[in-house]
């Protein structure tokens, strides 16, 4: 992945096959205070009118139509959206409506792009023979079958895992613990749980092994990245982004 910037908006870039992938950072944005300053999120407190320009920051730095940004309303479940048109009207451009519940946005059409947000969660882009699809990762996801879901909405062939807590960040629970078990040693250590290496294996049990990783803990890099487990509810959401890119 390459680090690129625009107008003060800075975002990690990966390619992949015939597809583009984006993560984006909290810097360039219009918010203050505990939201400073590129937050997507419109559920975090922030101020709406913000969140838009931010949404539409974000837009222009990618060269993409803020009008052709799919998203859903995240529950931490598995279910992935496939649209190959735009809704209208469209609840990433103007934030009144509510989109509908989905934890993965996948579509063919190139002027379209899937978006996720997170805060602590990964943001996982797929390439694939029938499109690209942008999933949103945590632990509950990942355990009901995201990955495998979103691979299978795309035919996926490639991955590139976004930024993400660390497993130097992320305890939790023996419940679970317990869920990711069946994948063998190594997603662990101790009560640290390594959601980058969950979401590789899960990967390659749905057949793909082209996946490349950021690598980055959203809650060491406070300077780049919103955390909810190190600042809590009152925090900022980064995107991830992937769209079609037939050309390269």
């Amino acid at each position: 992945m390459d680090w690129r910037e625009r107008d003060g908006v800075r975002w990690l870039e990966a390619r992949l096959p015939g597809a583009r992938a984006a993560f984006s950072t909290r810097l360039g944005g219009a918010s203050l205070g505990a939201f400073e300053s590129l937050n997507v999120g419109l559920l975090t407190g922030d101020e709406p009118g913000s969140v838009r320009e931010n949404r539409a920051r974000i837009a222009v730095a990618l060269d993409r139509d803020a009008e052709g940004v799919l998203i859903g309303h995240q529950v931490h479940e598995a279910t992935v959206a496939r649209r190959d048109d735009p809704p209208r009207p469209n609840p990433y451009a103007e934030p009144a409506p509510s989109p509908l519940r989905a934890d993965g946005q996948a579509t063919a059409n190139p002027s379209l792009t899937a978006m996720v947000q997170v805060a602590d969660c990964l943001p996982v882009a797929l390439a694939g023979a029938e499109g690209v699809a942008m999933i949103h990762c945590g632990w509950r996801g990942l355990a009901a079958g995201i990955v495998e879901r979103g691979v299978a909405a795309i035919d996926a062939s490639a991955a590139a895992i976004g930024p993400g807590i660390g497993p130097c960040c992320y305890e939790v629970g023996a419940e679970v613990l317990a869920e990711f078990e069946p994948l063998g040693d190594g997603v662990a250590k101790g009560r640290m749980l390594d959601l980058a290496e969950v979401a590789r294996r899960l990967l390659a049990g749905a057949g793909v092994t082209e996946v490349e990783s950021a690598g980055l803990c959203t809650s060491c890099e406070h300077e780049l990245f919103f955390s909810h487990r190190r600042d809590g509810a009152r925090t900022g959401r980064q995107a991830g982004l992937a769209w079609a890119n037939p050309d390269g």
